[in-house]
């Protein structure tokens, strides 16, 4: 079965000492499915992500990209399949312009990296990519702006252009909403809204009532184990979603 999920994580297992932070975790996503995965803090959500992508190694388990298992791909060949995420801390340069972020992102999956990056505005076709990227986020007016001089909301808008620009199949979001004013919030939720269905989404989120419109189907994280999974109905009906999260809130 696993050719027909475009995510598929199998028992997935990781401790730091004795400290469990991911307790046999198994996900199967389909292809152009949004998943939404819920949890307090400390639920292990972002630890979930960092074993998806490559950054942190699971102890036990495997994960499967459309079909194909990248257990033991390094975190920077996972991009390259088609993996792409944001983060819940914004990482972006703020020296330089919206356009060169983005540019930067697609860079890195580029043979051009090894070249200096002084010379990063003669690859047209990468700028070409950047800016139709920016363009989909809506800040093409803003392509030339220094990223220092832009409202922590284009700032995430940025950060999701950067991860589309790189094509993914897979698309994982980190909270995009945090930190985030109401108009804000209500930009970035149209902005993923936009997002062809041709790309998977997982979205972490700590406030279930923000994110829950995005879900097709919902996972309830709590120290490292899934607690319950469904669609809305279920898992906002479960009294496990009351017991183990919105008692959290």
């Amino acid at each position: 079965m696993t050719g027909t999920y475009a995510l598929e994580v199998r028992n997935l297992a990781k401790a730091f000492g004795g400290l469990k932070v991911t307790q046999n975790v198994n996900l199967a996503i389909a292809p152009g499915e949004r998943r939404l995965i819920i949890g307090p803090n400390g639920a292990g959500k972002t630890t979930l992500f960092n074993q998806i992508t490559g950054e942190i190694a699971p102890d036990a388990g495997g994960i499967h990209l459309m079909g194909q298992d990248i257990t033991k791909v390094p975190s920077r060949r996972r991009a390259h399949l088609g993996l792409s995420r944001t983060y819940q801390i914004i990482t972006l340069f703020p020296g330089d312009t919206i356009l060169r972020n983005v540019t930067l992102a697609l860079l890195g999956l580029s043979p051009l990296r090894w070249n200096p990056i002084s010379d990063l505005d003669r690859y047209t076709h990468l700028v070409d990519g950047a800016r139709k990227a920016i363009d989909m986020v809506g800040l093409g007016h803003l392509a030339e702006r220094p990223l220092s001089e832009t409202s922590y909301g284009e700032r995430r808008r940025v950060e999701i252009a950067m991860a589309l620009a790189q094509s993914p199949k897979v698309l994982l979001l980190d909270e995009p909403y945090a930190g985030l004013s109401v108009d804000e919030r209500q930009d970035v939720m149209k902005l993923i809204d936009r997002i062809p269905r041709d790309v998977t989404i997982v979205m972490i989120e700590h406030n279930m009532d923000v994110a829950l419109g995005f879900a097709d189907r919902i996972t309830l994280l709590n120290f490292g184990e899934v607690i319950v999974e469904g669609t809305r109905a279920e898992v906002v009906s479960d009294p496990r979603t009351k017991e183990v999260y919105l008692g959290h809130g």
